[in-house]
């Protein structure tokens, strides 16, 4: 608590601390953008084979003028179960007998097929081009958007892993400005992609600077801000989350072009590495022996906030005195290893792993299937980030009257029992009302973990949303070292994200 009593002297909620959220909103709204990129980018589009005598324009037959497109579209492609155009075959020869409509070739044999040798033709109402169509990733070739999905993610895992480790040595600010100009350049890149290969190394890259973002940027405004303001602080940052899901969907609804959306997203993010907005937490300086940049920090924070007399209180003894028990802590090393020793701990990670992990599941598995719901994915995209921020704010009101635990209980309880409702529904019909639950109960685990003392363990302050990538806040206020080991137990979930189906088709 040595810490939390420094920051009353420089201002609690003050003008910095409200600046440095206003700031660090935008990098977060852009982020979700490029989380979430792919909902568009690697969107499939409507598909047939190409035929010649439909699709090449040089073709003159005295047969095929007179018929309508229609008409050579039935003679060519064959049908599939749901008496629909086949996506992936066609007649290896014109089938003229088809256009006789009275049932006179009810005893004919099936047809000779074969797959697409000539490639696909899209249709482009909806995106003029996507990476789909850019690389033909359809039919046979369909998995592959799953490993530009795994790689992203396996990404963020790598990325959680190693950025960790250099926010611990280097500095919450210096790695993040790093990242920025990281995605800067390879989400740029990744718009000039010129083969497939290039592409998913891009998005592998790009994952590895998102999630140390993710990370720092909140971790950067929570560490100045007390526990009484940080529920209030969290909750924002949530909404800014769900800001940047709408701000993707107009986007997308913007440019429709793959390579242009890509840009769209990644060059603002180099704006943001110029700004020089940022200050490094002092707990961060004094821990890490340099108490001298620490309290220049704190009386600058001071200062911006108005306290005029903390200069003469914040002083190099007052500080040493003040921080003497974090110090002596600090220099005990730890490992991931040291998040399972005590037994309370370990049953409690273990817990939240599987509370996290399923509500994770049902969560991504619609934000990153949004154009399973329908045709129209630029408002399912505006409506799902609406909806998450209306949502992400009702844990916070409930649990008040309810209490953490029993919330966290009906919000997962909610969950289950929407998704095993989206069973029985028709798969023709299905509409699925799990989202708002699974977001809810989401929230609502992330708010009600214990908070602990240094001497009683590790604390948790996360952020609501995208609560695996979150779990950064768990062992960060006894040691500052413990943030890799938060970032291993955060990011080792996402790498199953790319497999997860709309969770009533999937069970």
């Amino acid at each position: 608590m040595a810490f939390q009593e420094l920051l009353d002297q420089v201002g609690d909620l003050g003008k910095y601390q409200i600046l440095q959220m206003v700031l660090i909103f935008p990098t977060l709204m852009m982020l979700l953008c490029q989380i979430f990129l792919e909902n568009f980018t690697a969107a499939i589009p409507g598909h047939r084979c190409w035929v010649n005598i439909l699709d090449n324009d040089t073709v003159s037959d005295n047969d095929t003028e007179i018929l309508s497109p229609d008409a050579l579209l039935r003679i060519s492609i064959p049908m599939d179960s749901d008496l629909r155009p086949d996506k992936c075959h066609r007649f290896i020869h014109p089938q003229w007998q088809l256009l006789h409509v009275n049932g006179t070739f009810t005893n004919m044999t099936e047809p000779d097929k074969e797959t697409c040798l000539d490639g696909w033709v899209y249709d482009q109402s909806s995106f003029p081009s996507t990476i789909i169509t850019e690389w033909d990733l359809v039919c046979s070739y369909q998995s592959q958007k799953s490993v530009v999905q795994f790689l992203f993610m396996t990404g963020m895992l790598v990325g959680g892993l190693i950025g960790g480790n250099l926010s611990d040595r280097f500095g919450r600010k210096l790695i993040l400005r790093w990242c920025l100009l990281q995605l800067t350049i390879f989400g740029t890149s990744a718009a000039f992609a010129p083969t497939f290969l290039i592409y998913c190394l891009l998005c592998f890259l790009s994952g590895c600077a998102s999630v140390i973002i993710l990370i720092n940027g909140p971790l950067l405004i929570i560490e100045w801000i007390r526990p009484s303001s940080k529920v209030m602080a969290i909750t924002l940052m949530s909404c800014a989350l769900s800001l940047g899901q709408m701000i993707l969907g107009g986007l997308a609804f913007l440019f429709r072009g793959w390579r242009t959306l890509q840009l769209v997203v990644s060059v603002p993010f180099l704006f943001l590495f110029l700004t020089q907005w940022l200050v490094e937490p002092a707990r961060w300086l004094i821990i890490n022996n340099k108490p001298e940049e620490g309290l220049k920090a704190l009386r600058k924070v001071a200062h911006i906030n108005g306290m005029k007399n903390a200069g003469d209180i914040l002083t190099m003894e007052g500080l040493r005195s003040s921080m003497q028990d974090e110090l002596e802590a600090a220099q005990t090393k730890t490992t991931v290893c040291d998040l399972f020793c005590t037994p309370d701990l370990r049953k409690r990670i273990c817990l939240l792993l599987f509370v996290r992990f399923a509500t994770i599941v049902p969560f991504y598995g619609i934000t990153i299937n949004l154009q399973h719901f329908g045709s129209n994915i630029f408002l399912f995209q505006v409506v799902f980030g609406a909806l998450t921020a209306l949502v992400r704010c009702l844990p916070l009101l409930v649990q008040n009257h309810m209490g953490r635990r029993t919330t966290q209980t009906v919000f997962m309880f909610l969950v289950g029992l929407s998704i095993l409702a989206n069973t029985f529904v028709p798969q023709g019909e299905k509409r699925v009302n799990l989202f708002p639950h699974s977001s809810r109960g989401w929230e609502s685990e992330l708010k009600c973990q214990e908070d602990y003392t240094p001497s009683e363990g590790l604390r948790e302050e996360s952020v609501p949303g995208l609560s695996s990538i979150f779990w950064y806040i768990f062992g960060l206020w006894q040691h500052n070292s413990n943030l890799h080991m938060a970032c291993f137990q955060a990011c080792l979930r996402v790498v199953i994200f790319p497999f997860v189906r709309i969770p009533g088709i999937l069970i």
